[in-house]
Protein backbone atom coordinates (compact mmCIF):
# COMPACT_ATOMS: atom_id res chain seq x y z
CA UNK A 1 0.00 0.00 0.00
CA UNK A 2 2.84 2.37 0.87
CA UNK A 3 4.49 1.75 -2.51
CA UNK A 4 1.22 2.53 -4.29
CA UNK A 5 0.89 5.80 -2.38
CA UNK A 6 4.45 6.75 -3.34
CA UNK A 7 3.68 6.08 -7.01
CA UNK A 8 0.45 8.10 -6.80
CA UNK A 9 2.25 11.05 -5.22
CA UNK A 10 4.90 10.89 -7.98
CA UNK A 11 2.22 10.84 -10.69
CA UNK A 12 0.32 13.79 -9.26
CA UNK A 13 3.56 15.75 -8.97
CA UNK A 14 4.34 15.05 -12.63
CA UNK A 15 0.84 16.08 -13.67
CA UNK A 16 1.01 19.32 -11.72
CA UNK A 17 4.37 20.13 -13.31
CA UNK A 18 3.08 19.51 -16.83
CA UNK A 19 1.29 22.66 -18.08
CA UNK A 20 -0.13 20.92 -21.15
CA UNK A 21 -2.01 18.36 -19.06
CA UNK A 22 -3.28 21.07 -16.74
CA UNK A 23 -4.59 23.03 -19.71
CA UNK A 24 -6.37 19.93 -20.97
CA UNK A 25 -7.87 19.26 -17.56
CA UNK A 26 -9.13 22.75 -16.79
CA UNK A 27 -9.35 24.68 -20.06
CA UNK A 28 -10.56 21.98 -22.46
CA UNK A 29 -13.89 21.31 -20.68
CA UNK A 30 -14.57 25.02 -20.35
CA UNK A 31 -13.77 25.93 -23.97
CA UNK A 32 -15.55 22.96 -25.53
CA UNK A 33 -18.66 23.30 -23.41
CA UNK A 34 -18.83 27.00 -24.17
CA UNK A 35 -18.41 26.57 -27.95
CA UNK A 36 -19.72 23.17 -29.07
CA UNK A 37 -23.32 23.37 -27.74
CA UNK A 38 -23.77 26.68 -29.54
CA UNK A 39 -22.02 25.66 -32.76
CA UNK A 40 -23.32 22.08 -33.03
CA UNK A 41 -26.95 23.04 -33.54
CA UNK A 42 -29.01 20.97 -35.94
CA UNK A 43 -31.78 23.54 -36.04
CA UNK A 44 -31.58 24.90 -39.58
CA UNK A 45 -32.04 28.65 -39.86
CA UNK A 46 -31.33 31.33 -42.46
CA UNK A 47 -32.47 29.20 -45.39
CA UNK A 48 -32.05 31.32 -48.51
CA UNK A 49 -35.20 31.44 -50.60
CA UNK A 50 -35.78 32.65 -54.16
CA UNK A 51 -39.39 33.24 -55.13
CA UNK A 52 -40.80 33.09 -58.63
CA UNK A 53 -44.13 34.93 -58.27
CA UNK A 54 -46.03 34.57 -61.54
CA UNK A 55 -49.36 35.52 -59.99
CA UNK A 56 -48.66 38.85 -58.23
CA UNK A 57 -51.93 38.58 -56.34
CA UNK A 58 -52.99 39.43 -52.82
CA UNK A 59 -52.83 35.78 -51.76
CA UNK A 60 -49.34 35.27 -53.19
CA UNK A 61 -48.13 38.38 -51.36
CA UNK A 62 -49.63 37.13 -48.10
CA UNK A 63 -47.72 33.88 -48.52
CA UNK A 64 -44.47 35.74 -49.14
CA UNK A 65 -45.06 37.86 -46.05
CA UNK A 66 -45.61 34.75 -43.95
CA UNK A 67 -42.41 33.14 -45.22
CA UNK A 68 -40.30 36.25 -44.68
CA UNK A 69 -41.73 36.72 -41.17
CA UNK A 70 -40.47 33.31 -40.06
CA UNK A 71 -37.09 32.84 -38.38
CA UNK A 72 -36.06 30.21 -40.90
CA UNK A 73 -36.14 31.90 -44.29
CA UNK A 74 -34.37 34.82 -45.92
CA UNK A 75 -35.91 35.86 -49.23
CA UNK A 76 -32.86 36.56 -51.35
CA UNK A 77 -34.58 37.34 -54.61
CA UNK A 78 -37.97 37.56 -56.32
CA UNK A 79 -37.21 36.35 -59.83
CA UNK A 80 -39.28 36.89 -62.95
CA UNK A 81 -38.99 33.31 -64.17
CA UNK A 82 -37.68 29.91 -63.19
CA UNK A 83 -34.52 30.15 -65.29
CA UNK A 84 -33.47 33.32 -63.50
CA UNK A 85 -34.10 31.63 -60.16
CA UNK A 86 -31.94 28.66 -61.18
CA UNK A 87 -29.02 31.06 -61.58
CA UNK A 88 -29.28 31.74 -57.82
CA UNK A 89 -29.17 27.99 -57.15
CA UNK A 90 -26.15 27.51 -59.37
CA UNK A 91 -24.30 30.35 -57.65
CA UNK A 92 -25.26 28.98 -54.18
CA UNK A 93 -27.08 32.22 -53.46
CA UNK A 94 -30.30 30.35 -52.81
CA UNK A 95 -31.20 27.03 -51.18
CA UNK A 96 -34.83 26.72 -52.30
CA UNK A 97 -36.91 28.04 -55.19
CA UNK A 98 -40.61 28.59 -54.52
CA UNK A 99 -42.65 28.95 -57.70
CA UNK A 100 -46.11 30.49 -57.45
CA UNK A 101 -47.84 29.74 -60.78
CA UNK A 102 -50.13 32.08 -62.71
CA UNK A 103 -53.76 32.21 -61.53
CA UNK A 104 -52.77 30.95 -58.07
CA UNK A 105 -55.37 33.10 -56.30
CA UNK A 106 -58.09 32.40 -58.88
CA UNK A 107 -57.63 28.63 -58.72
CA UNK A 108 -57.56 28.70 -54.93
CA UNK A 109 -60.88 30.53 -54.75
CA UNK A 110 -62.72 28.92 -57.66
CA UNK A 111 -61.35 25.40 -57.66
CA UNK A 112 -60.55 25.19 -53.92
CA UNK A 113 -57.11 23.97 -54.99
CA UNK A 114 -53.83 25.49 -56.15
CA UNK A 115 -50.37 24.08 -56.74
CA UNK A 116 -47.00 25.38 -55.65
CA UNK A 117 -43.56 24.15 -56.63
CA UNK A 118 -40.47 23.79 -54.41
CA UNK A 119 -37.06 23.16 -56.00
CA UNK A 120 -34.36 22.32 -53.46
CA UNK A 121 -30.60 22.75 -53.74
CA UNK A 122 -29.62 19.29 -52.50
CA UNK A 123 -25.84 19.78 -52.34
CA UNK A 124 -26.35 20.10 -48.59
CA UNK A 125 -29.00 17.41 -48.35
CA UNK A 126 -29.78 17.92 -44.67
CA UNK A 127 -30.28 21.68 -44.97
CA UNK A 128 -32.30 21.33 -48.16
CA UNK A 129 -34.55 18.61 -46.80
CA UNK A 130 -35.21 20.38 -43.50
CA UNK A 131 -35.70 23.71 -45.25
CA UNK A 132 -38.27 22.17 -47.60
CA UNK A 133 -40.08 20.69 -44.59
CA UNK A 134 -40.16 24.11 -42.92
CA UNK A 135 -41.56 25.67 -46.09
CA UNK A 136 -44.20 22.95 -46.39
CA UNK A 137 -45.27 23.52 -42.77
CA UNK A 138 -45.56 27.28 -43.28
CA UNK A 139 -47.59 26.74 -46.47
CA UNK A 140 -49.90 24.34 -44.61
CA UNK A 141 -50.39 26.92 -41.85
CA UNK A 142 -51.13 29.53 -44.49
CA UNK A 143 -53.66 27.16 -46.06
CA UNK A 144 -55.38 26.63 -42.70
CA UNK A 145 -55.56 30.37 -42.09
CA UNK A 146 -57.21 30.91 -45.46
CA UNK A 147 -59.75 28.19 -44.79
CA UNK A 148 -60.61 29.59 -41.38
CA UNK A 149 -61.23 32.95 -43.04
CA UNK A 150 -63.50 31.35 -45.61
CA UNK A 151 -65.46 29.41 -43.00
CA UNK A 152 -66.52 32.67 -41.37
CA UNK A 153 -68.10 33.83 -44.63
CA UNK A 154 -71.84 33.11 -45.04
CA UNK A 155 -71.42 31.69 -48.55
CA UNK A 156 -69.30 28.84 -47.19
CA UNK A 157 -70.73 26.04 -45.13
CA UNK A 158 -68.94 25.72 -41.78
CA UNK A 159 -66.61 22.74 -41.61
CA UNK A 160 -65.58 21.22 -38.25
CA UNK A 161 -62.05 22.16 -37.22
CA UNK A 162 -59.97 19.89 -34.99
CA UNK A 163 -57.71 21.75 -32.56
CA UNK A 164 -54.67 19.80 -31.37
CA UNK A 165 -53.12 20.53 -28.00
CA UNK A 166 -49.62 19.19 -27.46
CA UNK A 167 -46.98 19.36 -24.76
CA UNK A 168 -43.23 18.73 -24.76
CA UNK A 169 -42.07 16.29 -22.12
CA UNK A 170 -38.60 16.45 -20.53
CA UNK A 171 -37.49 19.32 -22.78
CA UNK A 172 -40.25 21.88 -22.57
CA UNK A 173 -38.47 24.56 -24.55
CA UNK A 174 -37.29 22.09 -27.23
CA UNK A 175 -33.75 23.28 -26.44
CA UNK A 176 -31.06 21.62 -28.53
CA UNK A 177 -28.46 22.81 -26.01
CA UNK A 178 -30.13 20.79 -23.26
CA UNK A 179 -29.85 17.75 -25.53
CA UNK A 180 -26.21 18.34 -26.54
CA UNK A 181 -24.47 19.41 -23.31
CA UNK A 182 -24.76 16.04 -21.49
CA UNK A 183 -23.37 14.23 -24.54
CA UNK A 184 -20.46 16.64 -24.98
CA UNK A 185 -19.58 16.21 -21.31
CA UNK A 186 -19.33 12.44 -21.87
CA UNK A 187 -16.94 13.03 -24.79
CA UNK A 188 -14.71 15.16 -22.56
CA UNK A 189 -14.53 12.37 -20.01
CA UNK A 190 -13.69 9.94 -22.80
CA UNK A 191 -10.75 12.08 -23.89
CA UNK A 192 -9.35 12.24 -20.37
CA UNK A 193 -10.00 8.60 -19.53
CA UNK A 194 -8.58 6.89 -22.58
CA UNK A 195 -6.42 9.39 -24.44
CA UNK A 196 -4.35 10.89 -21.62
CA UNK A 197 -3.91 7.64 -19.72
CA UNK A 198 -2.59 5.88 -22.84
CA UNK A 199 -0.11 8.66 -23.58
CA UNK A 200 1.11 8.75 -19.99
CA UNK A 201 2.05 5.06 -19.89
CA UNK A 202 3.63 5.11 -23.36
CA UNK A 203 5.74 8.06 -22.23
CA UNK A 204 7.38 5.75 -19.67
CA UNK A 205 8.35 3.45 -22.55
CA UNK A 206 9.90 6.25 -24.57
CA UNK A 207 12.06 7.62 -21.75
CA UNK A 208 13.09 4.09 -20.69
CA UNK A 209 11.87 4.24 -17.09
CA UNK A 210 9.48 1.35 -17.56
CA UNK A 211 12.43 -1.07 -17.83
CA UNK A 212 13.78 0.24 -14.55
CA UNK A 213 10.36 -0.22 -12.94
CA UNK A 214 10.12 -3.80 -14.23
CA UNK A 215 13.36 -4.78 -12.45
CA UNK A 216 12.46 -2.90 -9.27
CA UNK A 217 10.51 -4.35 -6.31
CA UNK A 218 7.42 -2.51 -7.60
CA UNK A 219 4.79 -5.01 -8.69
CA UNK A 220 3.15 -4.49 -12.06
CA UNK A 221 -0.33 -4.11 -10.60
CA UNK A 222 0.99 -1.34 -8.34
CA UNK A 223 2.52 0.43 -11.32
CA UNK A 224 -0.70 0.08 -13.34
CA UNK A 225 -2.90 1.36 -10.51
CA UNK A 226 -0.49 4.19 -9.82
CA UNK A 227 -0.72 5.26 -13.46
CA UNK A 228 -4.48 4.91 -13.84
CA UNK A 229 -5.93 6.14 -10.54
CA UNK A 230 -4.80 9.78 -11.06
CA UNK A 231 -6.67 9.98 -14.34
CA UNK A 232 -9.66 8.27 -12.75
CA UNK A 233 -9.75 11.10 -10.20
CA UNK A 234 -9.05 13.75 -12.84
CA UNK A 235 -12.11 12.47 -14.68
CA UNK A 236 -14.26 13.48 -11.71
CA UNK A 237 -12.67 16.94 -11.74
CA UNK A 238 -13.53 17.33 -15.44
CA UNK A 239 -17.07 16.08 -14.79
CA UNK A 240 -17.55 18.55 -11.95
CA UNK A 241 -16.22 21.47 -14.03
CA UNK A 242 -18.56 20.50 -16.86
CA UNK A 243 -21.60 20.29 -14.59
CA UNK A 244 -20.79 23.70 -13.10
CA UNK A 245 -20.50 25.25 -16.57
CA UNK A 246 -23.78 23.61 -17.59
CA UNK A 247 -25.41 25.06 -14.47
CA UNK A 248 -24.13 28.63 -14.53
CA UNK A 249 -23.75 29.21 -18.29
CA UNK A 250 -26.69 27.27 -19.75
CA UNK A 251 -28.90 27.01 -16.67
CA UNK A 252 -28.99 23.22 -16.95
CA UNK A 253 -29.73 21.57 -13.61
CA UNK A 254 -29.95 17.75 -13.65
CA UNK A 255 -33.50 16.68 -12.94
CA UNK A 256 -32.27 13.42 -11.41
CA UNK A 257 -29.89 12.41 -8.66
CA UNK A 258 -26.37 13.79 -9.08
CA UNK A 259 -25.02 10.78 -7.23
CA UNK A 260 -26.17 8.51 -10.06
CA UNK A 261 -24.13 10.57 -12.53
CA UNK A 262 -20.98 10.19 -10.45
CA UNK A 263 -21.67 6.49 -9.83
CA UNK A 264 -21.96 5.75 -13.53
CA UNK A 265 -18.98 8.00 -14.28
CA UNK A 266 -16.84 5.98 -11.85
CA UNK A 267 -17.56 2.73 -13.69
CA UNK A 268 -17.35 4.42 -17.10
CA UNK A 269 -13.92 5.88 -16.35
CA UNK A 270 -12.76 2.47 -15.14
CA UNK A 271 -13.74 1.03 -18.53
CA UNK A 272 -12.01 3.84 -20.43
CA UNK A 273 -8.83 3.47 -18.39
CA UNK A 274 -8.83 -0.17 -19.46
CA UNK A 275 -9.01 0.95 -23.09
CA UNK A 276 -6.18 3.42 -22.48
CA UNK A 277 -4.06 0.70 -20.87
CA UNK A 278 -4.83 -1.59 -23.80
CA UNK A 279 -3.69 1.07 -26.28
CA UNK A 280 -0.51 1.68 -24.26
CA UNK A 281 0.47 -1.99 -24.41
CA UNK A 282 0.12 -2.02 -28.21
CA UNK A 283 1.71 1.34 -29.00
CA UNK A 284 5.48 1.76 -28.89
CA UNK A 285 5.45 5.55 -29.07
CA UNK A 286 3.18 8.43 -28.14
CA UNK A 287 2.58 9.08 -31.83
CA UNK A 288 1.24 5.55 -32.31
CA UNK A 289 -0.88 5.91 -29.18
CA UNK A 290 -2.36 9.16 -30.52
CA UNK A 291 -3.30 7.59 -33.87
CA UNK A 292 -4.87 4.52 -32.23
CA UNK A 293 -6.74 6.63 -29.69
CA UNK A 294 -7.94 9.00 -32.42
CA UNK A 295 -9.27 6.04 -34.42
CA UNK A 296 -11.34 4.80 -31.50
CA UNK A 297 -12.42 8.30 -30.52
CA UNK A 298 -13.92 8.93 -33.95
CA UNK A 299 -15.91 5.69 -33.69
CA UNK A 300 -17.01 6.50 -30.15
CA UNK A 301 -18.19 9.99 -31.10
CA UNK A 302 -19.85 9.27 -34.45
CA UNK A 303 -21.53 6.06 -33.27
CA UNK A 304 -22.34 7.10 -29.72
CA UNK A 305 -25.59 8.91 -30.39
CA UNK A 306 -24.16 12.38 -29.77
CA UNK A 307 -25.17 13.85 -33.14
CA UNK A 308 -27.04 11.07 -34.94
CA UNK A 309 -29.83 9.05 -33.38
CA UNK A 310 -28.80 5.42 -33.05
CA UNK A 311 -32.29 4.35 -34.10
CA UNK A 312 -31.71 6.06 -37.45
CA UNK A 313 -28.53 4.09 -38.17
CA UNK A 314 -28.46 0.93 -40.32
CA UNK A 315 -28.90 -2.32 -38.45
CA UNK A 316 -25.23 -3.31 -38.79
CA UNK A 317 -24.21 0.05 -37.30
CA UNK A 318 -26.64 -0.38 -34.41
CA UNK A 319 -25.00 -3.72 -33.63
CA UNK A 320 -21.59 -2.02 -33.48
CA UNK A 321 -22.92 0.54 -30.99
CA UNK A 322 -23.59 -2.30 -28.53
CA UNK A 323 -19.81 -2.38 -27.94
CA UNK A 324 -19.43 1.39 -27.66
CA UNK A 325 -19.16 2.46 -23.98
CA UNK A 326 -19.79 6.10 -24.90
CA UNK A 327 -23.27 5.22 -26.15
CA UNK A 328 -24.35 3.93 -22.75
CA UNK A 329 -23.10 6.93 -20.80
CA UNK A 330 -24.66 9.44 -23.22
CA UNK A 331 -27.99 7.66 -22.79
CA UNK A 332 -27.63 7.69 -19.00
CA UNK A 333 -26.59 11.35 -18.87
CA UNK A 334 -29.61 12.42 -20.88
CA UNK A 335 -31.90 10.18 -18.85
CA UNK A 336 -30.74 11.63 -15.54
CA UNK A 337 -30.37 15.25 -16.63
CA UNK A 338 -33.64 15.48 -18.58
CA UNK A 339 -35.94 12.69 -17.36
CA UNK A 340 -35.11 12.30 -13.63
CA UNK A 341 -34.40 8.60 -14.17
CA UNK A 342 -33.79 6.37 -11.16
CA UNK A 343 -31.18 3.71 -10.46
CA UNK A 344 -33.55 1.05 -11.79
CA UNK A 345 -33.80 2.93 -15.10
CA UNK A 346 -30.03 3.01 -15.63
CA UNK A 347 -29.23 -0.39 -14.10
CA UNK A 348 -29.02 -2.16 -17.47
CA UNK A 349 -26.55 0.39 -18.86
CA UNK A 350 -24.57 0.24 -15.61
CA UNK A 351 -24.35 -3.55 -15.83
CA UNK A 352 -23.18 -3.43 -19.46
CA UNK A 353 -20.53 -0.78 -18.78
CA UNK A 354 -19.39 -2.74 -15.72
CA UNK A 355 -18.88 -5.85 -17.83
CA UNK A 356 -16.95 -3.77 -20.38
CA UNK A 357 -14.76 -2.38 -17.60
CA UNK A 358 -13.86 -5.86 -16.35
CA UNK A 359 -13.23 -7.19 -19.87
CA UNK A 360 -11.09 -4.24 -21.04
CA UNK A 361 -8.97 -4.10 -17.88
CA UNK A 362 -8.47 -7.86 -17.68
CA UNK A 363 -7.49 -8.00 -21.34
CA UNK A 364 -5.14 -5.03 -20.94
CA UNK A 365 -3.43 -6.43 -17.82
CA UNK A 366 -2.88 -9.84 -19.43
CA UNK A 367 -1.48 -8.24 -22.58
CA UNK A 368 0.64 -5.87 -20.50
CA UNK A 369 2.28 -8.77 -18.69
CA UNK A 370 3.20 -10.42 -21.98
CA UNK A 371 4.46 -7.39 -23.90
CA UNK A 372 6.01 -5.14 -21.26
Amino acid sequence: MRILLVILRKEFQQIMRNPSILRIIFMMPAVQLLILPLAADYEVKNVNLTVVDQDHSTYSQLLLNKLSASDYFIIQDVADNYDAAMVDIEKDVSDIILTIPPHFERDLIREDEAKLSLAVNAVNGAKGNIGASYAANIINEYNQEIRKTWFTMPEFNPVPIIDITYSNWYNHGMSYTLFMVPGILVILLTLVGSFLSALNIVHEKEVGTIEQINVSPIKKYQFILGKLIPFWLIGFVVLTIGLLIARFVYGIIPAGNMGLIYLFAAVFLFALLGIGLLVSTIAESQQQAMFISFFFMMIFILMGGLYTSIDSMPEWAQVITWFNPVKYFIEVMRMIVMKDSSFADISHNLLVIGIMAVVFNTWAVLLYRKRV
